[in-house]
């Protein structure tokens, strides 16, 4: 029988490695602490390559090998398992890297670099291990916010469906950068358009793919929205479909839009406010791809950084940084409501959840 593996990334501390491995039992939810991996400091971000092979992980450091830029992890799961090992590092040539992509493929990583501002590739070597950076871009320009829209800030970068094409979410911009990817030269080159604007001062954050490969969101962190595109796959165009709020009409408090999911089967989209501290619960249209918000249930804590589905959309693990807590709910498959299950992990300042089956 397959194991269900939570892998959580967050901030090292001197108490507590970033990098931790749980087993999820399927049928109550609970959480078993497997590993702590002490290898990479500040794993803030992680992304699963294909037949879950390897785990690779953003390091998110002022300084890497003597460099103003941070790191990327690649760490072998064992298959019997699913302990990780560290194959290697690698600069992200920017500063302050917080999101990582895969290729389908599993030839090359994505890094986008919040402080730089700045995506980068780096190839994927046959035993998993990750070479330096083949390219490297560099984001220009601001926008309306004169406290965090001065420069540019990509804030995620996501291959489409189809492999063909990495679009960068840059909060600093209010722009979502249009790249196509050239397999062969290992290249991200600018697509035309370029980048689709957002609305001013929304602050573009975390996007993801609709199965049915025609529709695409993004949540927009100062916005607090998540904006919904019809998407052409031949093209690689994103046409603006709807703009709709994460938060209750009555809400009136400061909160900031954070990560984005879909169940596998596209009929919930789910999106984590923090400062409202909740999870915004939408229904997808299955014919038109628009977004109806259906609840907002509490996180169980405080300020929902990430959150991650299992393999199954039978549970939903919400990680609360500012609380220290992973919780976990149960996930209605009709109705994509959400359930305390009464279980939950204390884990110092944990970001990033992704779940598995080996």
């Amino acid at each position: 029988m397959a194991d269900t593996l939570l892998y959580l990334g967050g901030y090292s501390t001197e108490a507590a490695a970033g990098l931790n491995v749980y087993r999820l039992d399927p049928g109550s939810g609970a959480l078993e602490h497997v590993q702590a991996v002490a290898d990479v400091v500040n794993p803030s971000f992680l992304a699963l390559g294909p037949q879950h092979r390897c785990l690779y992980a953003i390091s998110e450091v002022a300084d890497f090998g003597g460099s103003k830029s941070g790191g990327v992890a690649a760490l072998e799961i064992d298959p019997g398992n699913g302990r990780l090992r560290l194959l290697n590092q690698q600069s992200s040539v920017g500063t302050g890297p917080c999101h990582i992509d895969i290729d389908h493929d599993g030839r090359f990583v994505l890094v986008a670099n919040y402080g730089g501002g700045s995506v980068a590739m780096l190839p994927i070597a046959a035993d998993g291990s990750l070479e330096e950076a083949s390219d490297f871009r560099q984001h220009a320009g601001s926008s309306v916010d004169p406290r965090r829209q001065t420069g540019p800030h990509a804030h995620s970068i996501n291959v489409d469906p189809t492999n063909t094409f990495a679009f960068a979410p840059d909060l600093g911009l209010d722009k979502i950068m249009c790249y196509r990817v050239d397999h062969a030269a290992l290249k991200l080159v600018a697509h035309k358009p370029s980048w689709v604007e957002t609305p001013p001062g929304s602050g573009p954050r975390h996007m993801a793919f609709h199965p049915d490969g025609r529709h695409a969101y993004v949540v927009t962190e100062m916005g607090n929205t998540v904006l919904a595109y019809r998407f052409d796959a031949a093209s690689g165009q994103l046409n603006p479909l709807q703009t709709v709020s994460t938060l209750p009409a009555a809400f009136t408090g400061t909160s900031y839009g954070a990560d984005i999911h879909l169940s596998a089967d596209g009929r919930f989209l789910y999106a984590s406010n923090r400062g409202h501290d909740s999870i915004a619960i939408f229904a997808v249209d299955p014919a038109s791809g628009r977004l109806e918000l259906k609840d907002t249930p509490t996180s169980g804590g405080e300020f929902p950084r990430n959150f991650g589905l299992d393999p199954q959309d039978r549970f939903l693990l919400s990680a609360n940084q500012n609380s220290d807590n992973v919780v976990v709910y149960r996930r209605d498959l009709d109705t994509g409501a959400l359930d305390p299950t009464g279980h939950q992990i204390h884990a110092a300042k944990p970001v990033c959840v992704r779940v598995v089956e080996i």
